[in-house]
């Protein structure tokens, strides 16, 4: 089976950058009108911010005019008070209005970005549910915990922020710039230097940050990984005092991790204060020129104020969209993550003449199936068998040979490579996906509880199970007394993967889950391999019940636990080699009498 995705995976920057911007803006769509209604919240709350400039030149107007007017008459008290105060008091209206609206805007912008949070993750989990196995064959859970979790953040904490800030920082730089040309174009002339620079600057520095935000994100993903591993394994580090190197392994990584965050952020937190000292030259050409000006009489104290004022709202902006650059590449290098994992491959879909399993009878054939995980180094070759309804089918086989193979094969797991596998005479491919699993109960080696009662994990596979049904199938399952002697009986709930209860408990709930799942075929993968020898009794007389009518496939190391089969499967190194029942493998002397004689030498 292929093995996880490498620790040392490619680190690329986003191919596909505006692509990726678009789906963005797909999901924006959805509320495009509580977007608009922001965007014209944030047009009027800006329009406020550019107003305000304007009417502080006035008031310095009007005191210039006072004063001006005192040195000609030699008098004083010539300053119209009450005009600079009618000034200042609708400066102050105008600056809380603006103030108010964006902090409307951001709670309105917020709700969105929650909202589209919620439908990324939706998206996603939905996609997990559609994923073929071979995907989580092939990828850590922890770096796809990761894209469902931390990148999902990344890309709403843009949205929520950033979007409100580069519309409030394009109408204030379009207004300020406005209204610099309206009150002196000679003074524009002293700070257009710093536009160009500006952008070059921004430009440069992004093509420098996007492919690092990207190692960034994959760089998390991977310890998020490495940190699943460590965590669900716990017990084995401890077992075999594996801490220290288990330690200095995510510290390699931690490190890199790191480094990775410094190299992204160490870079984009220098382009703000390199945009300001930019932005500073322009100011300081601006005050050189309105001096010069204002010695030759071209311009006033009003127009000077009022420019600067704005020359600092039209820089600020830049100086800010410098910084949520850094954010926005962030956020994409993120979404491009999402994204990919949107893009997977799905399991493959029904035909649109697939039929339905119903009433299935359990006849199964398995006609000359070749398969390997990689294309080109087969597990199975040229396997073939026949099952017949209700009977017990047992595979057995050295440790890799293929056994657990033929399972996935049957429940589609996977898709044959050569050959193909029958139900009911139609090949399994001819069904839909979901009534061809339907029509299989699978107890495992590698039990699988949930965080929940015990009841609901009985009644997992079976919707609306009453109480009677699932004591029913508990007590088959002999866990009956043990669930009775809980302070909580079947309410009592399990903690999450089953921690609170021991392995063979675990498996037993699984095997009572089974036998509330009324199918007509049955796969059991050393399904009692976590119980005592006396409990093994009693629950393969159980399991005996369960396969009672029913086409079973059970796989087994324990040869003496399938003697009873109807017929006996040897499978080695992918290859059937031996068949037939245990008498008549015995009597072979074979490779299954070998394996038989080894377990009871």
């Amino acid at each position: 089976m292929p093995g996880k995705g490498d620790r040392g995976g490619e680190k690329r920057k986003p191919k596909h950058a505006k692509r990726t911007l678009l789906r963005i803006i797909k999901y924006l769509a959805v509320y495009k009108w509580v977007v608009l209604a922001l965007v014209i919240l944030a047009f009027l709350s800006n329009l406020g911010n550019l107003i305000g400039p304007q009417l502080a030149g006035e008031a310095i107007g009007l005191v210039e005019e006072g004063f001006k007017l005192n040195r000609d008459t030699g008098t004083t008290g010539n300053v119209d008070m009450a005009g600079v105060t009618r000034y200042a008091v609708l400066m102050l209206v105008f600056y809380v209005g603006s103030s108010i609206l964006s902090f409307l805007i951001s709670i309105g912008m917020a709700r969105v970005a929650r909202r589209i949070a919620n439908h990324m993750r939706r998206d996603v989990f939905h996609k997990l549910m559609v994923m073929p196995v071979s995907y989580f064959d092939r990828n850590q859970a922890g770096d796809i915990i990761s894209r469902v979790s931390y990148d999902v953040d990344v890309v709403t904490t843009s949205l929520s922020s950033d979007v409100v800030q580069i519309i409030t920082s394009a109408v204030t730089v379009a207004g300020s710039f406005i209204m610099m040309v309206v009150i002196s174009p000679p003074m524009v002339l002293c700070m257009i230097f710093t536009i160009p620079v500006s952008v070059w600057y921004t430009r440069m520095m992004s093509r420098k940050t996007r492919p690092l935000y990207s190692k960034r994100s994959a760089a998390y993903g991977e310890m998020n990984g490495f940190a699943e591993e460590m965590f669900s394994g716990q017990k084995t580090i401890l077992a075999y005092a594996g801490e220290d190197r288990a330690t200095e392994n995510f510290s390699a990584i931690n490190s890199a991790a790191a480094e990775a965050y410094k190299n992204s952020d160490g870079l984009g937190v220098t382009m703000g204060p390199t945009i300001g000292m930019i932005n500073n030259f322009g100011l300081s050409a601006i005050g050189l020129g309105g001096a010069a000006l204002y010695l030759l009489g071209i311009v006033g104290l009003k127009q000077i104020s009022s420019f600067v004022l704005y020359s600092r709202k039209f820089s600020g902006p830049i100086n800010e969209i410098s910084n949520i650059i850094n954010e926005i590449y962030s956020a994409l290098a993120a979404a491009e993550r999402v994204f990919e994992f949107l893009d997977e491959p799905e399991e493959p879909k029904d035909a649109p003449d697939a039929a339905v399993l119903t009433d299935c009878t359990g006849s199964v054939r398995v006609d000359d199936v070749s398969f390997g995980y990689v294309p080109e180094k087969l597990i199975l070759k040229n396997v073939s068998l026949e099952a017949k309804p209700g009977q017990t089918v047992a595979i057995v086989g050295p440790t890799g040979a293929g056994k657990t193979t033929i399972i996935n094969l049957l429940m589609r797991f996977y898709d044959v490579s050569r050959g193909a596998i029958y139900v009911d005479g139609l090949e399994s491919r001819d069904y839909t996906l979901d009534s061809l699993r339907r029509g299989y109960a699978m107890v495992l080696q590698d039990t699988w509880v949930f965080n929940g009662t015990i009841f609901d994990n009985i009644a997992y596979g079976k919707e609306n199970a009453t109480e009677e049904e699932v004591v029913r199938a508990a007590k088959a399952a002999m866990i009956h007394g043990y669930i009775m002697r809980l302070p909580q009986g079947y309410k009592t709930v399990i903690s999450e993967d089953g921690g609170n209860i021991s392995k063979g408990q675990k498996q037993l709930l699984t095997i009572a889950r089974a036998m509330l799942y009324n199918t007509s075929m049955l796969i059991l993968d050393e399904a009692t391999s976590n119980v005592d020898t006396t409990t093994e009794r009693q629950v393969q007389e159980a399991i005996r019940g369960l396969m009672r009518g029913k086409t079973s496939f059970v796989i087994a190391h324990r040869l003496s636990t399938v003697q009873n089969a109807d017929k006996i499967l040897v499978i080695d190194h992918g290859a059937l080699i031996e068949q037939g029942t245990h008498t008549e493998l015995m009597a072979q002397k074979g490779f299954y009498y070998k394996l038989y004689a080894s377990q009871y030498e």
